[in-house]
């Protein structure tokens, strides 16, 4: 089941689930508009690795936006933080984004019951496209759980900010 906006409305009332800054404003008919943070990460090498942690740049967006190019992957993060100790959070682009060309979240989606801290969003133009901090970028939509809850602590714990794969980190622990 997905929850409804009044229902999302009356779970960050009551706590069940955290949105800060709530805007009444952004609630839709069945999901949570998001906004785009002040900052982007790119990657600076060539080659990405993933069993090494990668050097970023960070890119600070200003009143004037920023354009984002094609062939290159921009981590930016939400404004607001959310999160839930009891409903599964998926997080999509808006239709308006995408009719735009900017692909946001295609691989990774869903959250974890547990997490609370800002989202990371991976931002992929098909063409160049100027983006500004506060921008409406995203809508998150709950879903309800079924069986036991096992909260999320993992390394992305209470994120502030855009944040790089840590994939490497988990190779680390194996081994």
């Amino acid at each position: 089941m997905i929850l409804t906006g009044p229902e999302i409305t009356a779970a960050a009332e009551d706590g069940r689930i955290g949105i800060s800054p709530f805007s009444i404003d952004q609630v839709n008919p069945n999901s949570y508009n998001v906004r785009l943070g002040e900052t982007l990460l790119t990657y600076t090498n060539e080659v990405v690795d993933a069993y090494e942690p990668n050097p970023t740049e960070v890119i600070p967006l200003g009143d004037e936006g920023y354009v984002l190019q094609p062939n290159q992957l921009y981590l930016g993060h939400t404004v607001e933080r959310v999160g839930s100790d009891v409903y599964v959070p998926l997080l999509f682009g808006r239709s308006s984004v995408g009719r735009l060309g900017l692909f946001v979240e295609i691989t990774a989606p869903i959250g974890d019951i547990g997490f609370h801290g800002q989202w990371t969003l991976m931002l992929s133009p098909v063409r160049p496209l100027r983006v500004y901090p506060g921008m409406k970028i995203g809508q998150i939509m709950f879903f309800v759980s079924s069986g036991e809850i096992d909260l999320y602590s993992g390394k992305y714990q209470a994120s502030e900010g855009p944040q790089a794969s840590r994939y490497w980190h988990d190779r680390m622990a194996t081994l």
